[in-house]
């Protein structure tokens, strides 16, 4: 026992009233509980750590989706995919590269105006220039960022840029440290990252992180690594890289041999706190990770990945149509979560076992990704409030002025239509009016068969005012009539390379989108567009219509050229 002296300075210890054995016994008892109780709090707070690993998403749809062949967002557009993918969860909107046009800056500007909780950044290559076009397009926005690229693989070191190891290292140190003296947030990627040495990529990383860069990504450009192989370098890096600053680094997966969401997740695996990628993987050549996929996976299986997002994923859905209607590419029906077959189930045994209990074949429901299965369709005796309410019911963003036209689109299809489903209505609030610069589009047709068995099309454009503009052409069928009285209007050197016609819904009485590419060949760019209505060969107007406008607008130099490192100031 212990006990203190009379002057209560001292202290002796007495072993008289101490049962030694019974001691030990409790001490060793105690340590158990002790040892015990102290693993199984590491592993608690293990467990508590990795299952609150935030993961923030980075879309650029707005940038290097644009970068898919034929598509051309609109300013109009731009901004309500920003606003739906802002609504989506997503971080970071990469709204758009200001130094290579006039309309993109003023894209990345009107972008900035309006998002408040997401963070919106543009795309600078190492040039001031460029640097300096990012600040004043994002001056006005609440959450600005920039993010900062120069390529560092050898093949792109000796072709491109013509610039050695030792340039790559200044350029980076000069460029991101003047990017950090006007943004808090700068991110930076080494293009071509996956076909860089391991070591000069460690070298270039840490220089981007002395430099001031908080955020890294990792480019797999050309789609060349594989899982296991990106993943070993987001561990090598995030071992390597010395800084007494929080680093976040990210992968940006392109998918030439189709594992940009595998590389892209088992990056996630391996470190990663954000991941970059597009809807619907939009982009040049095979495209880029669909952010749609990764969220879906990460939440699946958050048991293996234990991370958490800020994805809204019942708004996946009305993302990924918005993003395929402006794009003008479809959502094939195979693809993954948000394919028009993702919950279709052809097997006699896939059927039964879903009747039984969903999750025999099942790990997705509709209802996760934003597909109400049990959504009551609407009739033409549906009334006006009956329809407010399922926009509101499919989350449709809309304006209260907007309504009348809306309701009035409504009861014309339902005329036509027994059952008006949710798919017939997001197309209607998509099937917007397409203008061209003098504000003319599309009206009515009428078609007549000729006693030759040629078509002659009758097709009327209409302005703001009212003006009406009629155009007649015959063609060996109705479509090419169609096409032949649109081309007198606009008068411009126009190719048609591809038709496509899907049904919005299934049955018979679906509404039609209708898909074209063409070319301008004055210029050899590429457009696509679309059209939406019951009758397919006024769909095909609109479509052909919008196209001409993306032409019109392209002559009239209002959308502007892509750059590249072949336009580099001379000074730089």
């Amino acid at each position: 026992m212990v006990s203190k002296g009379a002057t209560g300075v001292g202290m002796h210890l007495d072993f008289s009233e101490i049962n030694l054995s019974h001691t030990v016994s409790v001490i060793e008892h105690d340590l158990e509980v002790g040892e015990e109780f102290f693993l199984n709090g590491l592993c608690i707070l293990e467990k508590e750590l990795s299952m609150t690993r935030k993961v923030e998403f980075f879309d650029t749809s707005l940038r290097d989706g644009e970068q898919t062949p034929g598509v051309n967002f609109s300013i109009k557009e731009k901004v309500a995919i920003a606003k739906q993918l802002e609504k989506w969860g997503i971080s970071v909107i990469e709204a758009g590269f200001p130094a290579a046009s006039p309309d993109s800056f003023a894209a990345v500007q009107e972008i900035a105006k309006v998002i408040t909780k997401a963070s919106v950044t543009g795309l600078a290559r190492s040039v001031k220039s460029d640097i300096d076009a990012c600040y004043e397009a994002l001056k006005d926005a609440k959450h600005p960022q920039i993010h900062v690229f120069i390529a560092t693989s050898p093949i792109h070191r000796e072709f491109k840029l013509k610039k050695s190891k030792e340039e790559i290292l200044e350029a980076i140190k000069e460029h991101v440290s003047y990017a950090r003296s006007k943004f808090e947030i700068v991110e930076f990627s080494p293009e071509d990252a996956t076909r860089t040495e391991l070591d000069f990529l460690l070298q270039v990383v840490q220089t981007a992180v002395d430099a001031g860069a908080s955020y890294i990504n990792i480019p797999d450009t050309v789609g060349f690594t594989t899982p296991e192989e990106f993943g070993n370098i987001f561990k090598y890096l995030i071992d390597n890289v010395q800084t007494d600053r929080e680093i976040i680094y990210s992968p940006h997966c392109h998918d030439d041999l189709g594992m940009a969401v595998a590389n892209s997740l088992s990056a996630v695996k391996y470190g990663a706190r954000r991941v970059e990628g597009t809807i619907n993987g939009i982009g040049e050549r095979a495209g880029n990770a669909a952010l749609e996929e990764v969220a879906v996976a990460l939440e699946i299986r958050k048991d293996y990945y234990q991370v958490e997002t800020d994805i809204v994923l019942n708004e996946t859905i009305n993302t990924s149509e918005l993003v395929s209607r402006f794009s003008g590419i479809p959502v094939p029906k195979n693809k993954a979560v948000v394919g028009g077959n993702a919950f279709s189930h052809e097997s006699g045994i896939h059927q039964d076992g879903v009747l039984k209990n969903p999750l025999t074949y099942e790990i997705i429901t509709p209802e996760l990704v934003g597909v109400k299965s049990n959504s009551l369709p609407l009739g033409k005796l549906s009334g006006r409030h009956a329809f407010v309410e399922k926009l509101k019911e499919l989350s449709l963003d809309f304006e209260e002025s907007e309504i009348n036209e809306f309701f009035t689109k409504f009861k014309v299809l339902a005329d036509k239509k027994n059952e008006v489903t949710d798919a017939d209505i997001r197309a209607l609030i998509a099937g917007t009016t397409v203008e061209n610069p003098e504000g003319f589009h599309f009206n009515d047709l009428q078609l007549t068969t000729n006693d030759d068995h040629t078509i002659t099309a009758d097709v009327q454009l209409v302005n703001g005012d009212g003006e009406t503009v009629t155009c007649v052409a015959e063609g060996k069928g109705s479509v090419e009539a169609i096409f032949n009285a649109i081309d007198q209007f606009f008068n411009q050197s126009v190719q048609l390379l591809s038709y496509n016609i899907e049904a919005v819904t299934d049955g018979i009485d679906s509404q039609a989108r209708v898909l074209v590419a063409v070319e301008n060949t004055d210029t050899d760019t590429i457009f696509n567009s679309s059209g939406i209505d019951f009758d397919v060969l006024k769909a095909s107007a609109i479509a052909y219509i919008h196209a001409n406008t993306f032409i019109q607008k392209e002559n009239a130099g209002e959308i502007g050229r892509r750059v590249s490192y072949h336009d580099l100031p001379a000074s730089e």
